[in-house]
C-alpha cells in the first residue's frame, strides 16, 4: 500500500493531477477540496493516498489531509457508493460539515452533492453513523496555491470538464460554470464557486 507520495505537481487538471516522485510520473485523482489547497505546478507537494485494485485498473487517489483519506475509505465501504461518488461527496462538502450531517441526520444538505438522491443520503447516515473516521477541528480552510489555467486559456472548459467528472450532467455542468462570470477567475474558482451555488440550492 502507498501511504503518500511527496513529489513535484507536474499537472493540475480537476480531478486529475500528476505528481513527479523521483522522476516517475503518478497519476492521481483528487477531490476539489484538495485541489484548492495544491500549489502551482512546478513546487513540491506531499498527499495522503489510497490505492483500488480492480482487474481492469489500479487507481491512486490523493488527499490534502488523512481526514479526507479517512472519511474516503469509510465511504466506499458503504452500500451502493463508488470511489467516482466519493469524492464528488468530499469535493461538496467538507470532512466537518459531512460529519454533521451525518450526526444529526441532514439527508437536505446531502442530496444537494450530485449523485446523491433521497435514498442514498438516508443509506450514508444509517451506515455512516457508527464508523465515521476521526475528524480535524474546525472547518477546511480553502485556500488556492495558484492559477491552474494558463494565462490567456478559457478557465470554463476545464471547470465544466471537473463538474461531469465528479458526476454532474454535462448541461447541468455547463449552465452551472456558464451562470459565473469567469474574468480573473480559475478553473478551480470556478467550480469552487459552482459547486456551493449548488450547495445553496
Amino acid at each position: 500500500m502507498i501511504g503518500f507520495l511527496r513529489g513535484v505537481l507536474l499537472v493540475k487538471k480537476a480531478p486529475l493531477l500528476v505528481l513527479d516522485v523521483g522522476g516517475v510520473g503518478y497519476e492521481i485523482d483528487a477531490p476539489m477540496s484538495t485541489f484548492y489547497k495544491l500549489p502551482a505546478v512546478g513546487e513540491t507537494v506531499t498527499l495522503h493516498t489510497h490505492l483500488a485494485v480492480r482487474e481492469d485498473a489500479h487507481t491512486l487517489y490523493g488527499f490534502h489531509t488523512e481526514a479526507e483519506r479517512a472519511l474516503f475509505r469509510s465511504l466506499i465501504k458503504t452500500t451502493g457508493v463508488g470511489a467516482k461518488l466519493a469524492l464528488a461527496i468530499l469535493s461538496g462538502i467538507s470532512v466537518d460539515d459531512f460529519h454533521r450531517c451525518v450526526q444529526t441526520s441532514n439527508t437536505a444538505m446531502l442530496v444537494r452533492l450530485p449523485g446523491i438522491g433521497k435514498k442514498t443520503a438516508e443509506r450514508l447516515i444509517i451506515e455512516m453513523r457508527d464508523r465515521l473516521p476521526e475528524t480535524e477541528s474546525g472547518a477546511v480552510v480553502v485556500s488556492l496555491g495558484g492559477p491552474s489555467t494558463p494565462t490567456g486559456a478559457s478557465p470554463v472548459p476545464d471547470a465544466v470538464s471537473a463538474l461531469v467528472a465528479l458526476g454532474f450532467k454535462p448541461q447541468d455542468a455547463n449552465a452551472m460554470v456558464r451562470a459565473i462570470p469567469a474574468e480573473g477567475k480559475t478553473s478551480e474558482d470556478l467550480i469552487r464557486l459552482a459547486l456551493q451555488g449548488a450547495g445553496r440550492k
